[in-house]
């Protein structure tokens, strides 16, 4: 990896936001200037870590106070400078950031363990403040993930736990794709080395393999587009290491993985993107239990796109993303594509969206009301939101996300207490059930009510998964 310079961050800077420049340089030299004699493991000075970092956030086309807090994201933390200092010399803005992303002092905590589950939480409602924090937090983790050889085994293999655990579902959560699959890679390739060797080799293979039969397709849809004069471009992508690890690891067969092999096509219009997908069925078989409309149904994390599984030449399996421009900046960098669609307001359109649009972060805002205590904290956030989840939908197609495990009583009150507390059943796919159910990926879901019923049994709190619905079972119950 070349190594960067100052030059090369400010370079880039000045591609898409010229007037930030000077802030951006000062930030350097002050960093440069409070970490000076500090090396890192690497045998580098310390400055390359936040100068990469701020790099990083500048590939997303960060604002000028996001990219200074990168820079001096470790001030606080490594430095004798105080967080007014900052306030004073940039703005409070770039303060507050710093101050979010900076560990707490273990002088706070009497154990190791206790100032780590208190970091955790730090770091997961920091996105509560302002979404830029875990934006600056995922940019220095991959910086760090990407430098993780100079570290002890143990280290490495701790670290890359931590991302898997903490990072790669923040990163899912914003939509951030690309750095969601390099970490998801990078830790892979630490905790299990010769699986990751195995399958990298199989991916390079499968590349290899593939290179005919996807250049065929890019040329064809490549004429068919353009004499329809739909503007657009097409990426070929293969599906990342660790994505292919775990489709092989629940059982799959390398031929079985129908994403294995993707071709993204972006248009200028939603309406050229059903144009698109129309004239790639007439080319390209498509197998029909494989169509996604992400488009008119977007995922809980805002990602929109149209996807068909179609054979391709030799009866390879290929399948097509077709989006929008926009759509496939939000595919690759989530809520920080915002910075180039939204500009200058970018930070607040971020912050509102997070608040109307993301399901997570409400349960994130009532888990952080609900537990005091940063070990029962994480440990519900884990198993509630960052652990394996479920897909299903309302009788209008809205899909709602719910944690595996998770019962029709879960869904009810996702939708409103209301629901919660007048429900007597479920219909969940044309089948009257118990309350109790539990549902599946996938299960289409009607409440039934009654609002003379009973109202939740306290035997409902052993049933349900998330914290929203323990929460009103047991208001419900105190108050009757």
């Amino acid at each position: 990896m070349k190594e960067l310079c100052l030059n090369d961050l400010l370079d880039l800077v000045e591609l898409y936001n010229p007037e930030g420049k000077e802030k951006v340089k000062k930030a350097y030299e002050y960093a440069e200037r409070l970490h000076k004699g500090q090396m890192r493991q690497s045998g580098e000075p310390y400055i390359s870590h936040p100068l990469n970092v701020a790099y990083i956030l500048a590939e997303m086309h960060g604002d000028t106070d996001t990219i200074c807090a990168g820079l001096l994201h470790d001030t606080l933390e490594d430095t004798i400078i105080k967080k007014e200092d900052i306030a004073h010399d940039f703005n409070q803005e770039v303060a507050n950031l710093v101050d979010g992303v900076t560990k707490i002092s273990k002088l706070n905590f009497s154990t190791k363990q206790d100032q780590n589950m208190a970091n955790i939480r730090k770091i997961i409602t920091g996105i509560t403040e302002d979404v830029r924090i875990i934006i600056i937090k995922l940019a220095d983790r991959l910086h760090n993930m990407r430098t993780l050889q100079f570290k002890s085994e143990f280290k490495q293999k701790e670290n890359s736990m931590e991302t898997m655990d903490i990072f790669v579902p923040l990163a899912y959560y914003i939509g951030a794709y690309r750095i969601k699959s390099e970490l998801e890679d990078l830790s892979l390739k630490y905790l299990y080395p010769d699986k990751y060797k195995r399958i990298e080799d199989i991916k390079l293979r499968v590349e290899d393999d593939s290179k005919h039969c996807l250049n065929e397709m890019l040329t064809t849809i490549n004429s068919i587009l353009t004499n329809q004069d739909i503007p657009h471009d097409i990426k070929v992508r293969t599906k990342n290491i660790y994505g292919i690890y775990k489709r092989l690891e629940q059982g799959h067969k390398l031929s079985d993985i129908h994403d294995l092999l993707s071709l993204k096509i972006m248009v200028d219009s939603i309406a050229n993107c059903y144009l698109t997908l129309g004239s790639i069925h007439s080319k390209y078989h498509p197998i029909n239990d494989k169509f996604k409309d992400y488009i008119y149904n977007p995922k809980t994390n805002m990602y929109q796109s149209l996807h068909t599984t179609v054979f391709g030449e030799d009866d390879r399996l290929v399948q097509t993303q077709i989006r929008t421009f926009e759509m496939d900046k939000i595919a690759s960098f989530g809520l920080t594509a915002y910075w180039d669609i939204k500009k200058g307001n970018a930070r607040d359109v971020m912050q509102e969206d997070l608040k109307q649009k993301y399901q997570f972060f409400k349960s994130l805002v009532e888990i952080n009301k609900v537990f005091g205590d940063n070990q029962e904290f994480v440990y519900q956030v884990k198993s509630e939101l960052f652990s394996d989840k479920i897909y299903v939908y309302t009788t209008k197609g809205d899909i709602i996300e719910l944690p595996k495990g998770a019962t029709a009583i879960d869904f009810a009150y996702k939708i409103h207490s209301d629901l919660g507390n007048t429900m007597i059943s479920a219909v969940v796919n044309d089948k009257v059930v118990d309350p109790e159910y539990e549902l599946r990926n996938k299960d289409r879901v009607r409440v039934i009510t009654d609002v003379l019923s009973y109202g939740p049994r306290e035997e409902w709190l052993d049933k349900v998964q998330t914290t929203k619905a323990k929460r009103k079972i047991r208001e419900f119950i105190k108050g009757n």
